[in-house]
Parts: structure tokens; sequence; C-alpha cells
């Protein structure tokens, strides 16, 4: 954005997790079936289709193994402790992008075609059942007395990510005005068990597989919900006005499919032609075409979407950040969250 201050570079514990936690994640593929675990390497950004290393493809940020690894150290334990619940949290998160990319019909992830478009739905599909249940096996394999406990709560996170899910495809149904339209309680709710409940759970298991206390454990995993909430209000930017280039996705995508984001429920609420006009549109008979589009993403920060959505993001990555406030946690960590959370507050690019 014209006059933004540059975003900060990604954080060390994110290269520093990934080379953690990367070879038991070669490991946990290894053990699929060679089909499935051909489509996870792609999915993953690890090969392209011929199953060759890509060395241009993205891999995501790491964010989940991150949270996993940090969540240890800062109770004290070494980081490697962490990398059952890293991994799993990992692959628990490949698989709900597979099986949403087919939900939502998205044909591209991270620049490249999705698993569905190469493979067809049945077997990403097929790839994405591999991966969860690779990820139950890596955790009740976890050393140590806590691997109940963590397949207990991965268990709880995996219906939470289900509700979630549910919740933003029947919004799709929903009015964009009156009575039954999606408010402000509805949209966090959503985001917090589709996006939050999964950052929430990769540092309540680090957390516990670090043999933390049980209030230390419920109080990241509340951070991380904040954290997601706030995550996923970014997203919702990046889905109008991000760059194809960094997001992997067509500019405007989600105007085009007329998705109910924040940036657009927090612009028809205010008042004013821009709202009328913008709710004109998307009341349309036809999705919005490419000009259309751009009109709609013009009218949603006129009427105040963008400015709302970026308040929302910082309440809760200050709540994120006050989650931590009286907890025994190690100082380097907590600094290494916390520039973590800088980070990610920059993603609107």
């Amino acid at each position: 954005m014209p006059g933004a201050p540059p975003a900060p570079a990604p954080p060390s514990v994110l290269a520093r997790s990934r080379a953690l936690v990367r070879p038991a994640l070669v490991d946990a593929l290894g053990r699929l079936h060679p089909w499935t675990g051909e489509m996870a390497a792609y999915s993953l950004g690890w090969s392209d289709l011929s199953g060759t290393p890509d060395a241009g493809a993205s891999e995501g940020k790491g964010l989940r193994q991150a949270l996993a690894v940090l969540a240890a150290e800062a109770c004290g334990a070494p980081g490697p402790s962490a990398v059952p619940g890293a991994v799993a949290v990992e692959l628990v998160h490949a698989f709900s992008l597979l099986h949403d990319d087919i939900m939502d019909g998205d044909e591209l992830r991270r620049r490249r075609p999705t698993v569905w478009k190469e493979y067809g739905t049945g077997p990403a599909v097929l790839a994405g059942d591999a991966l969860l249940a690779s990820a139950v096996q890596t955790l009740a394999e976890a050393p140590g007395g806590q691997a109940g406990a963590a397949v207990l709560r991965l268990s709880g996170t995996l219906a939470d990510l289900v509700r979630g899910q549910s919740d933003d495809l029947l919004f799709a149904d929903r009015p964009w005005t009156g009575t039954d339209s999606v408010g402000p309680g509805a949209y966090r709710s959503m985001a917090e068990h589709k996006t939050g409940s999964l950052l929430g759970c990769a540092l309540a298991l680090g957390a516990l597989l670090g043999g933390a206390a049980g209030s230390t454990v419920t109080a990241l995993d509340r951070a991380g919900r904040h954290l997601g909430v706030a995550f996923q209000a970014v997203d919702d930017l990046l889905g109008i006005w991000g760059d194809p280039a960094h997001t992997g996705k067509p500019v405007h995508g989600d105007l085009r499919q007329r998705k109910k984001t924040y940036p657009v429920l927090a612009a028809l609420a205010s008042t004013g032609p821009a709202a009328r006009e913008l709710l004109a549109l998307l009341d349309a008979p036809c999705p919005p075409d490419g000009p259309t589009a751009s009109r709609a993403a013009g009218l949603v920060e006129t009427a105040g979407g963008r400015t709302a959505t970026l308040a929302e993001a910082r309440r809760h990555l200050d709540a994120a950040r006050s989650c931590l406030h009286g907890l025994p946690l190690a100082p380097h960590a907590v600094r290494e969250f916390q520039e973590l959370l800088t980070y990610l507050a920059h993603r609107t690019v």
C-alpha cells in the first residue's frame, strides 16, 4: 500500500522451526501410500507433478509448526519435544487446505494449480484423508506420557475446524442485510473455529508435550485462537487487495465469489451511498466481473471496510499478547512470539 511502512523480515523462528520439523514431516509422508504421498508432497510445495523437487514452489510460512516449537521452549522444554505436535498441526493444516480448495472451487494455491485441479476431486479428497490419518498417528506415537492427552486435544480441534468450515459454507446462503444476515459475532465465531482453533492447538500441543501446567496450556490455546481471528481478518484483506504474486490467488477473488468476508460485512454495516451501491452490486443476479469487482473493492474501502478489518486484526493481536501476561514463560521465547505477531500484522500487502 502506498505510504505503508516496509514489512519486517520473516522472524528467524520460522526457518529454525522448519529445519527442526522437516525431517519428521518427511518421515510422515514417507509412510503414506506412494500415490497419496506424491499428492501430499505436491500440496506442501515440495515437488512438482513428476515428483521432482520444485525450487520455485512455496511451502507456506510454517506458522503452526513454529508456534508449537515456541510454546515448548517458552515452557522451558527443548524444541524437539514439540516436534510430534508440530508435525500433526502441519499435516492437519495441509489436509484442511486440500478439502477447502475443493469446497470453495479454488483452482490456485500458492501460485500453482490446486491438487484437485491436477489430480481430480476424488484423489485430492483421499490425499487429505491420508494427511489427517498421518497427523493422528504421529501424535499418538509421541514419546512421553502426554500422547493420549495430545490426541484428545487434536480431536477437539478437528471438531472445531468442521464447525467453522460449516458456518463459512452456510454463510453463502444467508442474506447480506437483515435479521438473518451474518453479524460480527457470527463471523468471529466462524474465524475462531476455522482458523484460530488450529493455531491454538499448535501452541497448546507444544506446551502440553513440553510438560506445562494445564492453566498454561489453556492460556496459550486462547492466545492462538485470538491470533487466528486476526489471521483470518488479514486473509480477508488479502482476498480483496492482495497482490497475486504474493497470495497466489486472482485479484479480487473473494469479491468475485461474493464471499462474506469481514471487510465486506463491515462496509455494509456502515451508512452512506458507498454501502448502498456495494449492496446493489453484491445482490445482482450475476457474480461480479473484473470491472465490477474492482468497483466493489473501491466501495468496500470507501465505506470503511479495510480500516475496520485492520482494527479488528489489531484488537485480536493485542488480545493474543494479553493472554501471555502472568504466565511462567521463558522471556526469549516470548520475545520471539512477539516478533512473530509483528510480522503477521504486516501481511496486508
